[in-house]
């Protein structure tokens, strides 16, 4: 079986490069963090890789806005070499910062190729408040992902650090994301139902935590699976019977296992 190839970038401010590049190890992807500019300077090839990920942070200080630069970066410099990426079928996944770029540079939800337009946006959290704290996420088990399949409704046990996380769209733009089945992740209680502060940590419109695009291989979340890979980072890990897996690993190992498969 060929090895899965994963690019994890990072520019300044990125912060949650290192866990992100540990967690797709661990699942045993083959895996490389590349600073931006060696993309831009040709220093490597973008289509030796299966997935583009980008991490969590605080890209260029998120000076014009959550991942605006970085997004003008992708758009603008590698919009090419992305469209040609993602033709083959190949994978994009955005976390927390990497979500609000890939949205602001619309690649998400992408209704319409080439990605020129941005259709939806994650806002200040309904609170005004960096909201740091763990929550629950279910899986759409009807999404069109195509690296969550397996999840089924499995429910996730994840951090959550951001200030603008609040996804907002118009009302068709919502009508169409959960009727097309773009809708992969959604803010839930422990027991699974949709609800209000504090399960919706910033007060996303209908619960919305991660979509995908049409083609459903490009994924954005908020919440933070790297994060929670091993047991000791759970906040209850000494007082409670845990899963045998942390729910942030076996993101990964989903995301990994259906690539592998794809390659066979």
């Amino acid at each position: 079986m060929l090895p899965v190839k994963v690019l994890v970038l990072r520019v300044e401010g990125t912060n949650c490069d290192i866990e992100t590049v540990e967690a797709f190890q661990m699942v045993n992807a083959e895996t490389r963090l590349v600073h931006l500019n060696e993309l831009l300077k040709g220093e490597l090839d973008l289509d030796d890789y299966h997935v583009f990920c980008i991490p969590g942070g605080f890209s260029y200080g998120d000076d014009l806005g959550a991942g605006k630069l970085l997004a003008n970066q992708l758009k603008y410099r590698l919009r090419r070499k992305i469209e040609k990426f993602l033709s083959e079928g190949k994978v994009m996944i955005g976390i927390c910062n990497g979500f609000q770029a890939l949205v602001k540079a619309g690649l998400l939800p992408a209704f319409e190729k080439p990605f020129l337009r941005q259709e939806v946006t994650l806002a200040l959290n309904e609170k005004g408040l960096f909201v740091d704290r763990w929550i629950y996420m279910k899986h759409e088990e009807e999404c069109r992902c195509i690296l969550t399949r397996n999840l089924n409704s499995k429910i996730l046990y994840v951090p959550v650090n951001h200030a603008e996380g609040r996804f907002v769209a118009s009302k068709d733009t919502i009508e169409l994301l959960e009727e097309g089945g773009y809708v992969v992740f959604r803010y839930v209680d422990p027991y699974g139902r949709v609800a209000g502060y504090p399960w919706n940590p910033n007060g996303s419109m209908n619960n919305i935590a991660g979509i995908c695009n049409t083609d459903g291989n490009v994924l954005g979340l908020m919440p933070h699976p790297e994060k929670y890979v091993y047991h000791h980072l759970h906040p209850s890990w000494t007082r409670f019977h845990l899963n045998p897996e942390p729910e942030g690993l076996l993101f990964f190992k989903t995301i990994i296992s259906n690539i592998a498969r794809s390659l066979m």
